[in-house]
Parts: structure tokens; C-alpha cells; sequence
């Protein structure tokens, strides 16, 4: 097995009949087999309109019964797949598309008539992801087959409370699939073991046990948000009569672990990762003891090394042996001084503040990057700045993270302006609605006589932090962002 697609094929081959995807709310299933012979045709599509390998395609497309039999014949044409998040505005795609210098672009409506690709690059990749990072505009994670492969692997071989039986398991996800997550961990893992990916639309609290039910799902993937809000809906049947067998995420809140796992009936395993990592350097809690309600981790295994910087708690990590970067993704998109940076004195430096406990499990702390995580989304403060800076009732304005009780953080818009009136908050929102995805607009604007700033007038965010918690003349607007 060389590639995702081959990998897929070999399963295909051996196991037919085995169920491959369900996608909800459609209700559609396919076996190995038929997903198979799907992905041939597909590819035939593709191949006769000239697509082929150095091509990089972006998939602009929901999570639908499209997406994967896409992304497996564009891997089995040797091209590279860009997910696009679907929720992009148009400054967003344009950025990304520019820089990607994709080939052309999948949308729901081009399913049927792929446009002609233009001229091949030289993208070698599986796959091409953009993360937030602190520069203000997304990095784009180049990642391998191998990438893809082996943190599939890492998963299947995690043991403990997450052991996986071979054709048996259903992983339901209402993660999206332009994150790592669900395309690569899930769906990898699941063709290793010739199991069933259960992939929603999007998380629906009040349908959730319904269609974990339905599914049949033995394994859930959640992030942080979900727990919280499972925990706050009435009682019902379906919560009782599941199959699953254990959850796998990260950040649920302390306070909410233990209360889940008593209501629900199975362990919420905490893993750590970024798409940066993937399989290179993935840990998680997934043996006793857990540390239920601490943000525990679990324990590295042997092919990662870790290390605490003494001075700040960062996490660095790397691959044990002669190739500290095996497994984790093969640079920054056009930004080779960003991938060596992260990689200085040969360690991968996560950003991330993390603690060990007396028994040597590793704790979740903080992260250090500037970096805002409202309901498992990244978003990059600077870019939100960037786009409010053009308000014309914003002076300055610094944008921070505000503890919340659902989504963990929420955007917080610490603005100086001449006018503090409700009015004018709203209207910096809206102005952040109509630029960036919904979920980047400020929740939560502040108004501020001064920002805190140091001699070299560089903002000093942490003392921003302490007013997150206790602001004064703030309006509360997160009612107000919702998907369109």
C-alpha cells in the first residue's frame, strides 16, 4: 500500500460486502464493492478531462456522499486534493486558491461536469490543508500518502480502550472533512480495518442519538463542544439503547467528562494532535489512568519523544529514531522559513503548553500561539483584526479569546472607538459577517478607552486576558452568528 486509494482498493478487494460509508441525513450506504466500482467511475471522469498527477483540485463541497469516492479517485489519479471549507468568503477563497495555485475547483454544482483542469504544477501531495496561524493568514500543511497512512495506523494501534476489531466498527462523525480529523484519522483507519465511516452533515444535538442508533455507530469522534451540549439536552431513550463503544476527541471540558461518561455509558478517550503531527506525534489517554476532569493526555508512546521547555510548558515533539519529521507533514506550502522555524534545534514546537502529572501523564494547559478555539475551529486573531482594522468606527482594536461555556473560547473584539453604543457594535459584527466565515465575527465587542500596549507599542495581550473573564461595556452578540 502506497496510497490512500490503494489501501482502499486492497480493503475493496478482500471485503466487498463490508459496509464502507453511510452518510447522514441522506441515509445512503455503500459497500466496499460498490464504493469501489463508484470511485472507478469517478476517476474515468476525471482522467478523460485531463486530470492527472501534479494537479492540485480543490474540493469545495459539504460533508456529502460525494466527498470521499471524490477525494479516492483524484488519489488514484495521482492528484492532490485541497478541502476547501465550504463556509469561505469570497477574500478567504481567493487567498487560499491563489496561493494553493490549484488546478480548478470541485463544486456541488460541478459533481456532474467537472470543469477542464488547468496546466499541472509539480504538487506531489496527497493532500493540501490550511491551518490558522499566527501570521494572520492560513498555512498550507503539504501531506503525504504516508501522512494519511500511518496516522490511520497509529489510531488502529492504539489499543487500550480504543482497541478496534477488524470489520466490525462504525465511526460516526459530524466533524468536517476539511479537517485532518475526519479525513485522514477516521476515514484512513476505518479502510485499515475494512470499517464503516458514519459521516454527518454536521453535529444536530436534538438527532444526535437518533442517528447514533440508526448507524449503528460503535465509535464516535467528538471535539470539545459536543460533550457539553449532549449533557444539557433532555433525557431520551436512543442515549440508552447505543452501541457505542468508546469517544475519541479532545478538549471536553474538565467539568463535563465524568458527568458524560456516567449519563452515556462510555469513555471519552482525550487525544492530542495537530495537522502538523498527525500519526508522527498523536497521544492520547487511552489507558488507565486517565485522569478524568484534569485535561489529561494520556502518556506518549514510544515512537514520539516529547519535551517541556522549562521556561514557558511548551510542548515539542518528534518521531524516535533517524527521522524526527517521519510522519508529520512534509512542510508549509511555499514557506520554507516557517517550516524550519517550527522545526528549530530538531524539535517541532507545538505552541502548546502542556504540564507532566506526578505519574508522568501529560496534561493539557494552554495553547501559547495566538490562536482562538471556538467549537474545534482555529481561528487566527490577527486575521480577524485584519479585517476589522477597515471599520470606520474602529480606531484600534485587539482581538482576543473569552472563555465560553459551550464552545470552550469565543472571538472577542477589544475595540477603540469614539462611539460605544450597541449600534456601533453591531455594525463591527455585521462588517466581520460580510469578510470572514461566521464563525471568526467577534461574539463578544468590548469597548476600550486605550489598549494595553508595551514600549515598543506592541499590544499586550495578556493583560486583554484578565478583562476576557470580567469585561465592562461589552455586548454580548454571539446569538447573532449563525451558519447562513
Amino acid at each position: 500500500m502506497t496510497t490512500v486509494f490503494s489501501a482502499f482498493e486492497q480493503t475493496a478487494r478482500a471485503h466487498p460486502a463490508n459496509a464502507f460509508l453511510q452518510v447522514f441525513p441522506e441515509k445512503v450506504q455503500y459497500t466496499y464493492g460498490e464504493a469501489l466500482d463508484m470511485v472507478h467511475g469517478i476517476a474515468e471522469r476525471y482522467r478523460a478531462r485531463g486530470y492527472k498527477r501534479g494537479h492540485r483540485v480543490g474540493l469545495k463541497l459539504p460533508n456529502c456522499p460525494q466527498f470521499l469516492p471524490h477525494f479516492l479517485a483524484l488519489n488514484s489519479l495521482g492528484c492532490s486534493v485541497l478541502p476547501l471549507n465550504p463556509e469561505y468568503r469570497q477574500a478567504e477563497l481567493d487567498y487560499v486558491l491563489e496561493h494553493s495555485e490549484a488546478s480548478a475547483v470541485i463544486t456541488p454544482q460541478t459533481l456532474q461536469d467537472f470543469p477542464e483542469p488547468s496546466k499541472a504544477g509539480s504538487a506531489t501531495e496527497c493532500a493540501l490543508l490550511y491551518t490558522s496561524g499566527t501570521t494572520g493568514k492560513p498555512k498550507g500543511c503539504l501531506l503525504s500518502d504516508f501522512y494519511f497512512l500511518n496516522l490511520g495506523q497509529r489510531y488502529v494501534d492504539e489499543g487500550g480502550l480504543c482497541a478496534m476489531r477488524f470489520g466490525q466498527e462504525r465511526l460516526i462523525s459530524p466533524l468536517p472533512l476539511f479537517h485532518m480529523n475526519a479525513l485522514a484519522c477516521s476515514t484512513t483507519a476505518m479502510i485499515l480495518t475494512a470499517g464503516c465511516v458514519v459521516q454527518l452533515d454536521r453535529f444536530h444535538p436534538s438527532t444526535w442519538w437518533r442517528d447514533v442508533v440508526e448507524s449503528g455507530a460503535t465509535i464516535v469522534h467528538y471535539l470539545g463542544v459536543m460533550p457539553a451540549i449532549l449533557l444539557s439536552q433532555p433525557e431520551g431513550p436512543d442515549e440508552k439503547n447505543h452501541k457505542v463503544r468508546f469517544g475519541y476527541g479532545a478538549n471536553a471540558n474538565p467539568k463535563d467528562h465524568a458527568a458524560f461518561e456516567a449519563r452515556f455509558g462510555f469513555p471519552l478517550i482525550e487525544a492530542w494532535a495537530m495537522t502538523e503531527t498527525g500519526g508522527g506525534a498523536c497521544i492520547s489517554a487511552s489507558r488507565e489512568p486517565r485522569h478524568v476532569g484534569t485535561r489529561c493526555i494520556g502518556f506518549e508512546k514510544d515512537h514520539v519523544q516529547v519535551r517541556i521547555e522549562a521556561d514557558s510548558g511548551e510542548l515539542l515533539v518528534r518521531a524516535a529514531g533517524d527521522d524526527p519529521r517521519r510522519g508529520f507533514f512534509s512542510g508549509y506550502l511555499k514557506d520554507e522559513k516557517a517550516t524550519e522555524e517550527a522545526w528549530r534545534d530538531g524539535w517541532f514546537h507545538t505552541g502548546d503548553a502542556v504540564r507532566r502529572g506526578p505519574d508522568g501523564a501529560l496534561h493539557f494547559v494552554d495553547r501559547r500561539k495566538n490562536i482562538i478555539r471556538r467549537s474545534g475551529e482555529n481561528i487566527a486573531a490577527l486575521e480577524v483584526e485584519a479585517a476589522l482594522a477597515g471599520h470606520p468606527g474602529v480606531l484600534q482594536v485587539a482581538v482576543i479569546a473569552a472563555p465560553d461555556p459551550v464552545r470552550d473560547e469565543e472571538v472577542m473584539a477589544c475595540v477603540v472607538s469614539n462611539d460605544k453604543s450597541r449600534e456601533n457594535a453591531l455594525s463591527i459584527q455585521d462588517w466581520c459577517l460580510e469578510r470572514l466565515s461566521y464563525f471568526k465575527a467577534p461574539g463578544l465587542v468590548a469597548f476600550i478607552d486605550a489598549l494595553p500596549v508595551t514600549a515598543t507599542n506592541k499590544v499586550q495581550k495578556a493583560k486583554l486576558a484578565d478583562f476576557a473573564v470580567n469585561p465592562q461595556n461589552c455586548f454580548d452578540l454571539r446569538d447573532r452568528k449563525r451558519r447562513k
